[in-house]
């Protein structure tokens, strides 16, 4: 489907014509999918968020008075989605959120300076952490283990698992503080 001005587009979504929602969606399914999956990063998880995403714009089309266009409204849709799924089930930590929301802002190029330096800050924040509580932490946030796959991997305790874990973020949260005071109020939510 050729680009549209998004009130022509949003026009479309108003049609109900149900070959024109069809070819809608799957213009913006793909779209849909990848934001979410940046944010889960569970491929079976996002298509269903970016489904029930869909969905819900579609039951407000009627409603909607877009002044951006539809696919950044889009975006910010499945984006909040996905972080309400993450904080919902209790994956992450309020602030591992806050940091996930941050990568998944809009790519302009203040943004990409904001997130290439938020990266670093985090890295440098990692390396600074204790051998033992680095270790732990990787292995739970980038291998995605549980405590109890961790205990048996390093042949440790859940329990010192669960206190290296707490005293990783307890760290992390300290060294990340300017970062994550500000996150809230420059996506507009929490």
């Amino acid at each position: 489907m050729p680009d549209k001005d998004h009130h022509d587009i949003l026009a479309l979504f108003r049609s109900d014509d149900p070959a024109t929602v069809k070819k809608l969606f799957y213009q913006y399914y793909p779209f849909l999918c990848q934001n979410i999956y940046r944010i889960v990063k569970d491929k079976a998880v996002a298509e269903d968020l970016a489904q029930d995403t869909f969905f819900k714009f579609w039951n407000k089309r009627n409603e909607l008075n877009i002044e951006t266009s539809i696919k950044a409204y889009l975006r910010r849709m499945a984006i909040n989605e996905g972080l309400y799924y993450l904080r919902k089930n209790k994956k992450f930590q309020k602030e591992e959120v806050e940091v996930l929301a941050f990568v998944a802002a809009d790519n302009d190029v203040e943004e990409q300076i904001l997130h290439q330096e938020l990266s670093a800050e985090i890295h440098a924040a990692i390396d600074e952490l204790p051998p033992r509580c680095k270790e732990i932490f990787k292995l739970s946030r980038f291998e995605e283990l549980t405590y109890k796959e961790i205990a048996v991997k390093l042949d440790i305790s859940i329990k010192t698992v669960e206190n290296q874990m707490g005293k990783a973020l307890k760290t992390l949260r300290v060294a990340l503080a300017k970062y994550l005071s500000f996150l809230p109020l420059l996506l507009g939510f929490w």
